[in-house]
């Protein structure tokens, strides 16, 4: 384990003799909201301290046995115990490490997954549709809802934009690296020489924000516009102005809900989205003011920006972000996507291990 992690599980050791010492005091126990915040805090300090003491008992006890390497009739069983408490040690440390690593409060939250087509014209729509389908079928393996917020069909299929609500366990923790730049390579169906096409669409996701936390908004701010709604849905369609659109004046974000028969329904969808968006905004870019990200996980829809890249005559994948490349494309696009956004969570894992070992204060 690196200095600087030892040097900083030493310091918490420190604390936790501290709080445990608070705990017992009367003048704190008398304090509901004070005394609940130490609890909590000893929880969490107390499971990385077991661990921390017993990584330092089998530290002493692989030292121990490394002396009686020397002694001929137990060097045999030395070396044993020096194996098992190696590996052992490796184990403790991935719990000390993940314990250490700080925990996004959004991750347990349900999210908004916003699809739009980029590059490619009809073929980007068609592709937008795709990925519509491919992230519907994981959020099923998921047993996750996908509830869809609003919809502009594309000229010949798929999408312009598709923006729906994911509901479920842990939905943005698993989605959220998912925003950014997706990149199609494949013979469009309308193509008669054969050429391979290149187009793209992009991902945004973002965390549904409780109405207590979503940011305030002035009213005057906002430029409130309605229409008639558009695409299937009976005799509703064109005949009342519905749908709803919300355009934030300072940010110029602009939001679109049509899917809800109920103008008001649309309107409060509408602006749970635009504070979601806001919020999404505001946290990036206070992370690039710090530096705070080593990736910048939002596109633009270029062609030169994308996460990924979808080779539909290789049946190939490659994620640019980590260097991932996987040759099972049509699995995935049937929404078999663990295998790249279980990698994507480890490496961004490593990269938080990192600025644990480039600054103490990171944790």
């Amino acid at each position: 384990m690196k200095p600087v992690i030892i040097a900083k599980l030493e310091s918490l050791q420190e604390r936790y003799t501290e709080v445990k010492v608070y705990l017992e005091d009367s003048n704190i126990i008398n304090n509901q909201s004070y005394f609940r915040k130490l609890s909590c805090e000893y929880a969490y300090l107390n499971q990385i301290i077991n661990f921390f003491q017993i990584w330092k008992q089998i530290k002493k006890d692989i030292y121990a046995a490394e002396i009686m390497l020397n002694e001929p009739d137990i060097k045999e069983m030395a070396q044993e115990e020096i194996i098992k408490g190696k590996k052992y040690i490796l184990e403790l440390e991935q719990q000390i490490h993940s314990l250490l690593l700080p925990n996004d409060p959004n991750d347990k939250r349900n999210c908004y997954l916003e699809i739009r087509a980029g590059t490619g014209g009809d073929e980007a729509a068609l592709f937008a549709g795709n990925m519509f389908r491919m992230y519907s079928r994981y959020a099923e393996s998921h047993n996750w809802t996908i509830e869809v917020l609003n919809t502009i069909p594309g000229d010949h299929g798929g999408f312009k934009e598709i923006i729906t609500k994911v509901i479920g366990n842990n939905v943005y923790g698993y989605l959220k690296f998912e925003s950014g730049g997706h990149r199609v390579q494949r013979i469009p169906a309308t193509e008669t020489q054969g050429r391979i096409h290149t187009s793209t669409c992009t991902v945004a996701v973002m965390p549904e924000i409780p109405i207590t936390e979503l940011p305030d908004i002035n009213p005057e701010d906002l430029r409130i516009d309605t229409f008639r709604s558009s695409g299937a849905g009976g005799q509703h369609v064109n005949t009342t102005d519905s749908a709803i659109r919300i355009t934030h004046i300072p940010t110029r974000i602009v939001v679109e809900c049509q899917d809800e028969r109920s103008q008001h329904k649309n309107k409060a969808k509408a602006l749970s989205i635009l504070g979601a968006r806001i919020r999404k905004a505001e946290i990036t870019r206070l992370e690039q003011e710090k530096a705070s990200t080593r990736r910048n996980l939002l596109g633009s829809g270029e062609r030169s920006d994308r996460n990924r890249t979808y080779n539909f005559q290789q049946g190939r994948i490659t994620d640019h972000r980590i260097n991932l490349t996987i040759y099972c494309l049509d699995e995935v696009m049937e929404g078999k996507l663990d295998i790249l956004i279980e990698s994507i969570l480890k490496e961004h894992k490593n990269d938080q291990l990192i600025s644990i070992y480039e600054n103490t204060n990171a944790i």
